[in-house]
């Protein structure tokens, strides 16, 4: 929502300076200037990516409106179920989890996270880490490499739809340049006419420049980075995981494995302390009652 807080900000503080020095509003309105720089930068985004990066900008940016993709209470069952895990891991062995590993969705361990259930790549991740545990003998060096290997391409997956944009939004000013050259060509064409329609025909070049910049540094810009952003907070959720697989693999306890998974998110979705306490107590106390 903050997206489209800040581009009404920017077209206000923008137009209104413009219409506060006296300038005419007619004047900024030039349609075809918008069309030659708006459908070059279009066409030149679908040249140069794939149709799955073109759909997963047209995807990202509608999610900004959406807000963020993991919730606090989110992180609450993330880190719930990975306890529940660990727990079982510890009391019955590793190959207790097996049987909720190759089928997390009739799993009654997933299952009591629908929300995560839904999730899944993130659910894919997460049993492919503990299949490795469960079958690969592996130790906690050699898992952390490939977990690593794992995030990087999964990261360098989401990422691209924002870069793709980003591209798109430095190829604006050029765009606008050209906008510019057209319309200074037009004007060239019409030197032996009226001089307020020459003057007319400038103005409309230089608004060519103009709004190529403008949507440039107002507008796509800054939606590209803030799908960055959103990226970036979204893969918390593996890391959370990696971290959590990690410590349980290095000898820790359920508690403590959890608790530097939940030392490793933001402190805007980080659940507390007692929050997660509380909460990883309540079914104990629901099945003693």
């Amino acid at each position: 929502m903050l997206v489209l807080v800040g581009a009404v900000v920017v077209l206000g503080c923008v137009i209104g300076g413009f219409l506060l020095s006296h300038g005419q509003m007619a004047a900024l309105w030039q349609p075809y200037e918008l069309l030659i720089i708006g459908g070059g930068a279009l066409g030149a985004f679908l040249s140069a990516n794939p149709v799955k990066v073109v759909k997963g900008a047209l995807r990202d940016a509608i999610g900004l409106l959406k807000g963020p993709k993991y919730h606090k209470q989110d992180y609450v069952d993330l880190l719930s179920m990975l306890y529940d895990l660990f727990s079982l891991m510890r009391k019955e062995g590793l190959l207790s989890v097996e049987q909720h590993v190759e089928d997390p969705q009739s799993s009654s361990l997933f299952s009591a996270y629908p929300r995560l259930l839904r999730e899944h790549h993130l659910i894919e991740f997460t049993t492919d880490c503990l299949r490795l545990m469960v079958g690969g003998s592996m130790n906690p060096h050699e898992l952390e490499q490939l977990l690593e290997v794992e995030l990087d391409a999964h990261h360098h997956e989401a990422m691209a739809p924002a870069l793709a944009v980003t591209k798109m939004a430095d190829a604006l000013p050029g765009f606008g340049i050209v906008a510019a050259v057209l319309g200074i060509v037009t004007t060239m064409s019409q030197l032996d006419g009226d001089t307020s329609r020459i003057g007319m025909h400038i103005a409309g070049a230089l608004v060519g420049t103009f709004l190529g910049i403008l949507l440039c540094y107002g507008f796509v810009g800054p939606l590209g980075a803030a799908m960055e952003n959103r990226v970036q907070e979204d893969g918390k959720a593996f890391e959370c995981v990696k971290i959590a697989l990690l410590a349980n693999l290095r000898g820790y306890n359920p508690k403590v494995s959890v608790e530097f998974a939940r030392k490793s998110l933001s402190t805007n979705a980080r659940p507390g302390f007692q929050d997660l306490e509380d909460h990883l107590k309540a079914p104990r106390a629901k099945a003693t009652a």
